[in-house]
């Protein structure tokens, strides 16, 4: 099996030079696969994806394979030559569907279910064909501003305050977000950005403090109903994070939050940081974090939501 899925045949023609496999005078000839045969697997690979999801459910959700299953079935190398396309496909079957967790089963009942719809499955391919890389506004404007409208929209969706979209009122504002690979990620990036403010304020107050001083007096606040990627984004940014105790319905409760708040300044730390995410892994709930929105605590924080 090809891991780089390079070659073609099978009716593609020769969309540049030959790659010829081993095996003395028996070599097959394998061409690059050109725009004809594109198009023609492309149209058999979206038959195989609408054939694999409509019949899911007869597939077993969770394999039942032993680590390292895989191994025995490719070679231990990379191969030196292309592979009729063919072949390439038929090792979908044959090596991968064994070893995959179907997340899109309707018996699912674990992680995230139903990431997919058809919609994206087609959004997918054309993004991966147009392959532009939106880092900066310049790198491709329709990205950049895409992405701006559309997490506009989700904030709106989900209530958040003006501050927290990139335009008000049609004026640009301060907020905003930005799309991450994952909640983890997003979690991590947040803290990162609230920490970096925070540092930032306290030393316009104390400049005799440098960034390490600060920072290790910084602490964030979570839910200790919340996911773990938010105890881990305090360990990875080198920041405290204190996991504040949930009321008997799992909600974070103000009373709560604001002692905690309150300890800690009085130890000297400088609260920065809370996170405020709705629904969790731990438990399925709704956290009550409209307590958390008109307490009353003189701290310069940063919410993540």
């Amino acid at each position: 099996m090809n891991p780089n899925l390079r070659g073609g045949g099978g009716g593609g023609g020769g969309g540049g030079p030959p790659v010829h496999s081993g095996g003395g005078g028996n070599a097959e000839t394998i061409h690059n696969m050109d725009f004809a045969e594109y198009r023609k697997r492309g149209k058999e690979m979206v038959d195989y994806i609408a054939d694999y999801l409509e019949n899911i459910r007869s597939r077993r959700v969770f394999p039942n394979v032993q680590p390292g299953y895989m191994r025995d079935l490719v070679s231990d190398s990379a191969p030196q030559d292309g592979e009729d396309w063919d072949a390439i496909f038929a090792d979908v079957e044959r090596v991968i569907m064994p070893g995959v967790t179907h997340w899109q089963s309707p018996y699912m009942h674990a992680y995230f279910p139903a990431l997919n719809s058809f919609p994206s499955l087609l959004g997918d391919m054309l993004a991966d064909a147009i392959n532009c890389l939106g880092f900066t506004w310049a790198s491709s404007p329709a990205c950049t501003e895409l992405e701006t409208i559309v997490m506009d929209w989700l904030g709106k969706m989900i209530g958040l305050p003006q501050e927290f979209l990139h335009s008000t009122s049609n004026k640009m504002s301060d907020g905003g977000g930005v799309i991450q690979t994952t909640a983890s990620e997003a979690t991590f990036v947040a803290l990162l950005a609230a920490r970096t403010e925070a540092i930032r304020r306290v030393r316009q107050i104390r400049p005799d403090l440098d960034d390490a001083e600060i920072n290790s007096r910084l602490v964030g606040y979570c839910s200790d109903q919340a996911h773990s990627s938010v105890e881990k984004a305090g360990l990875i940014g080198l920041v405290k994070l204190r996991l504040v105790n949930s009321d008997a319905q799992m909600s974070l409760r103000g009373e709560a939050f604001r002692s905690a708040v309150e300890a800690d300044v009085a130890d000297g730390l400088i609260p920065f940081f809370v996170s405020r995410v709705e629904g969790e892994h731990i438990a399925s709930f709704r956290p009550r974090y409209s307590y958390l929105t008109n307490m009353p605590i003189k701290s310069n924080f940063r919410v993540m939501c």
